[in-house]
């Protein structure tokens, strides 16, 4: 179906002439263009949170239109068409005020995620606007995504300490991806995550550069610091033009589900959702050319083995992606993940498995090892067990 979401595309749409069926208009404003939009035919248009003429949405619905209404009250868009960015989530942020974070949009629908049940089912009209804005999301993520098909992400602990030596050596990790071309994504919250996106920012930047502004987050080691965001606002602020000339964008995958932690300031644009279980299998599809483990807990577990799931059945496009974990002694021992991996992978797709302590290795095995093709035959019941054929 054609989408028209902003004036450009609307006015568009009107000169082109025709019939409207397939064509989805969300969120605008069509109470100056009711008898353009009513002098076509109308049947299978789709008008999403639009606002009309109350004698005009009566004709559009006679017409034929499925009218949405705009639903009200809402901290959030339901038909939202874009990603996010940190200067929409963080709006109104002081640094010098911390707390001013709990008036900003992030905060905001944070708190009505959880006044609606949080984790459990919201009810009925809230559901539906939690998936109409993940749908869109999503939709926005595609659309990013299509300009930039090289991702690599990052996955490991929130927790890690901005003063941490693996928070350096994630940072100088995904500048170099960057540098590469590659699109770093992570899961936009604090830590690995936070790391990664603050060194694509960096990409184009001397490490002199990168190090002076984990030198400034350090004063706020991890994301329980009163000014963990402050922080990550001063370091923005003092290298400003940096991040002005960064030449990839680099993107954070996070949720409100996980909403009483901030997402990080260095993701030029997050698509953050409602649904936890989207934002999880989604991160881990797209990066199809790679993803780097840091060391993490239960859910960078859950992560690798997500991704495993997705390789050993080429569930995403039959395509099998680099596993990159960062932490011999960390992935061997104390998380003993890497004996399954290799048993689970075998020689169908245990060359794209790399465990390493040198971030040069993992950047180079990136590099040149892009996805492929998992050599399997499709198979279907009724095409292998009956006769489809008529």
């Amino acid at each position: 179906m054609q989408e028209v979401h902003d004036e450009d595309g609307l006015t568009r749409l009107l000169e082109s002439g025709g019939p409207l069926a397939n064509v989805v208009i969300r969120g605008l404003d069509l109470r100056q263009e009711g008898a353009a939009l009513l002098a076509r035919d109308l049947r299978g248009a789709v008008l999403l949170g639009c606002q009309l003429a109350p004698r005009d949405l009566l004709a559009a619905i006679g017409g034929g239109a499925v009218v949405f209404p705009d639903l009200p009250d809402l901290p959030y868009e339901p038909w939202r068409t874009k990603l996010y960015t940190p200067e929409e989530l963080f709006a109104g942020f002081d640094p010098d005020e911390p707390c001013t974070y709990c008036d900003t949009l992030d905060a905001r629908v944070y708190r009505h995620f959880i006044s609606m049940g949080g984790a459990s089912e919201a009810p009925m009209l809230e559901a539906f606007a939690q998936r109409l804005h993940d749908h869109g999301v999503t939709e926005a993520l595609e659309d990013r995504l299509r300009r930039h098909d090289r991702v690599v992400a990052f996955m490991g602990g929130h927790g890690l300490s901005r003063s941490d030596r693996v928070y350096r050596e994630v940072a100088r990790m995904a500048a170099a991806l960057a540098r590469r071309g590659f699109l770093v994504a992570t899961g936009g919250g604090p830590g690995a995550m936070e790391s990664a996106n603050l060194g694509a920012r960096f990409a184009a930047a001397d490490d002199a550069a990168l190090t002076d502004a984990i030198a400034v987050l350090e004063a706020a080691p991890t994301y329980t610091h009163r000014d963990w965001l402050a922080q990550a606002f001063r370091a923005r602020r003092r290298h400003a033009a940096v991040l002005d000339a960064s030449p990839v964008p680099t993107l954070g995958v996070p949720t409100f589900f996980y909403g009483h932690e901030p997402p990080n300031a260095f993701a030029s644009h997050h698509a953050k959702y409602f649904a936890n279980c989207v934002r999880e299998d989604g991160l881990v599809s797209l990066a199809t050319h790679g993803i780097v483990y840091a060391p993490g807990s239960a859910g960078t577990v859950q992560e690798i083995f997500q991704d495993a799931c997705q390789n050993h059945y080429g569930t995403v496009r039959s395509l099998v992606s680099p596993m990159a974990l960062f932490g011999t002694r960390y992935w061997s021992e104390r998380l003993p993940v890497l004996p399954l991996l290799r048993a689970l992978s075998g020689d169908k797709w245990g060359d794209q498995i790399l465990v390493s302590d040198d971030p040069e290795e993992i950047v180079a095995f990136l590099a040149d090892h892009g996805p492929r093709k998992l050599d399997r035959a499709a198979w279907s019941y009724c095409a292998a067990l009956c006769d489809s054929t008529g």
